[in-house]
């Protein structure tokens, strides 16, 4: 699996603000990506931001784990490109019934953020899982969850 780099860290402290974050990926990403591993094409549709910093797997994030989801919506594009090990899974929420009615794709993911700590550099590694909806019309990215500090 391949980590995809983070060079910078746009979004400091362990608490960032989810509204620049949202900001941001409403101004920056394009509207759609390729899985090298699958060929999927994975589509960026207008609730994407909104859903990435409002989900209820964000609200409850806090720390470094909040800090890494907020710096990731930096690499999404690369996320998706590296995204390995697809697996389907039957949609079982009614509030998704049209949107992901044929059910969702689970992608792994790998990403780096450069860290300062006592004025030495280093990098934290993290896993995550990309989560896309699937309907009529393609895939659609849904959301960033699961994700853990590996050692």
């Amino acid at each position: 699996m391949i980590t995809v780099k983070l060079e910078e860290v746009l979004f400091p402290g362990k608490n960032p603000n989810m509204n620049e974050v949202e900001k941001y990926l409403n101004d920056s990403l394009e509207y759609e990506y390729l899985v090298k591993e699958t060929n999927d094409v994975i589509k960026i549709g207008s609730k994407f931001a909104s859903e990435f910093c409002g989900s209820t797997y964000t609200k409850k994030l806090k720390g470094a784990l909040l800090k890494a989801k907020a710096n990731s919506a930096q690499i999404i594009p690369s996320l998706i490109e590296n995204a390995t090990n697809r697996r389907w899974v039957e949609n079982k929420e009614p509030k998704h019934a049209l949107n992901a009615k044929l059910g969702w794709y689970r992608y792994d993911v790998c990403f780096s953020l450069p860290v300062v700590f006592d004025g030495k550099k280093s990098v934290n590694c993290y896993k995550g899982t990309l989560v896309a909806r699937i309907n009529d019309n393609g895939i659609y990215l849904h959301d960033v969850v699961n994700i853990k500090k590996r050692g």
